[in-house]
């Protein structure tokens, strides 16, 4: 069990379905490895990776914007309100050894930019296409290199 390590799932609140499948993939495959996912523990892309981490027995954190923990998707394990708004991003992203984007709206593009600035890796899976980001194409793939990242 690598229940010490942590790594952030990040991704839009508003996500396609194939996104979604994508996420909840990453999310079984950081469970099956025993890590920890960290995200904003609300809709979209976060709930998707929660369910899939949930699903097979992971532990799942959310850093919540607001004070409710009541709004977090019920994946989430561990929720946290910060009533930190969009700067709870900071938080996610200093948390985890490596971040995995999927997808991406500007709340994506914030936390990218905090994990680089940071010097955290960066995996993305359709993402913003911007130095720094380590651009794969499967869930299998990201998880791996997260995984290395770990080590």
């Amino acid at each position: 069990m690598n229940a010490e390590l942590v790594v952030a799932v990040i991704g839009p609140g508003e996500c396609s379905a194939e996104e979604a499948e994508v996420a909840e993939t990453v999310g079984r495959l950081l469970a099956k490895a025993g890590v920890t996912l960290i995200c904003e523990g609300l809709d979209g892309v976060m709930e998707a990776a929660c369910r899939g981490c949930f699903m097979d027995g992971g532990v799942t954190v959310g850093i919540l914007p607001g004070d409710d923990i009541g709004r977090a998707n019920k994946y989430v394990k561990i929720p946290i309100a910060t009533g930190m708004g969009e700067a709870r991003n900071l938080i996610i992203v200093r948390s985890a050894r490596s971040v995995i984007a999927i997808g991406g709206s500007h709340g994506t593009l914030s936390e990218i930019a905090f994990a680089l600035k940071l010097g955290k890796p960066v995996i993305g899976i359709r993402t913003w296409d911007i130095e720094g980001v380590v651009s794969l194409v499967t869930p299998e793939e990201a998880v791996a290199l997260a995984l290395r990242q770990e080590s």
